[in-house]
């Protein structure tokens, strides 16, 4: 695919697609009746588009350590000049930034609530593509905040408020993204050591790191039966937040037994198909 096949791989479409279906599960969590197709459509535009664009500004930034840590990136092989990256995330940025003025407008004549949801979205992740990245856990947790804010921003969009249901998803989600993130470090290990990013493995070592990662994969599945507990979703919530469930539970077991780069790349990957299972639960629960 040549070029077009690098600007694809610079978006990661599929951290897109999870953050544009959280949009929607954002939605439908609130007042299902109140959703309007325009609204779904636009949102899921918003955080398909702002994630996009905040993938390829992450991986300018990170030319240099995925020149070491993953050569074949297309900024590092050369597919992608860093330029071309920064000229497609303005691109990018510029789609996802009108398609949440469009639902602001759609919500409410008078509010412009999404955009300034979207704009705060972005300037965090600004923060810690710019300052927080070599910072190690805040910017860890930079990253779980701009992961959950398209459950907040589905609910504005709906509503021009956020409900308590979603207040307790986000909490889970930014609980199991942080710990993503943290086994995340431990594949970067040995770039981020040559770039002074102070993550957890660097700091402490790898198993520390895994220890770290596996209690915020269990503390977030300590939290999945409080929204059924509280009647916020349908008992068919279960059995798919059980795949989650089970699913944490058991990368976290096998990451602190072996804490070898290639096994945290192996759970660190397989960790969003945990956290899919999880959106599909949290939508299937609101729904039926």
């Amino acid at each position: 695919m040549g070029k077009l096949g690098g600007y694809l791989r610079l978006m990661r479409p599929v951290n897109c697609l999870m953050m544009g279906f959280a949009v929607i599960v954002g939605a439908a969590l609130t007042e299902f009746s109140s959703i309007l197709l325009p609204n779904l459509i636009y949102g899921f535009l918003t955080g398909f588009m702002l994630t996009a664009a905040s993938m390829a500004i992450n991986d300018y930034y990170d030319r240099e350590i995925d020149a070491i840590n993953e050569p074949n990136r297309p900024i590092p092989s050369g597919l992608i000049k860093p330029k071309e990256a920064l000229a497609f995330a303005f691109i990018l940025t510029a789609i996802g930034f009108a398609a949440a003025l469009a639902n602001s407008y759609l919500t409410n004549l008078k509010s412009i609530s999404c955009f300034l949801v979207a704009i705060i979205a972005w300037i965090i992740f600004v923060a810690y593509t710019t300052v927080g990245k070599r910072s190690g856990l805040p910017g860890n947790f930079l990253v779980s905040i701009c992961v959950s804010i398209p459950f907040i921003y589905g609910s504005v969009a709906v509503i021009n408020e956020v409900k308590l249901n979603v207040l307790i998803f986000v909490s889970m989600v930014f609980l199991s993204i942080t710990g993503r993130e943290v086994t995340k470090g431990i594949v970067d290990v040995q770039g981020d050591r040559t770039q002074n990013v102070k993550t957890v493995a660097v700091r402490y070592g790898e198993k520390t790191a895994a220890v770290t990662a596996a209690l915020f994969y269990l503390f977030a599945v300590s939290l999945s039966l409080i929204p059924w507990l509280l009647k916020l979703v349908s008992f068919r919530f279960i059995p798919l937040v059980t795949v989650t469930d089970f699913g944490l539970v058991a990368s976290s077991f096998m990451l602190l037994k072996d804490h070898s780069r290639e096994n945290a790349r192996k759970i660190k990957n397989i960790a969003l198909l945990w956290l899919f299972f999880g959106l599909l639960a949290f939508l299937v629960g609101a729904l039926w």
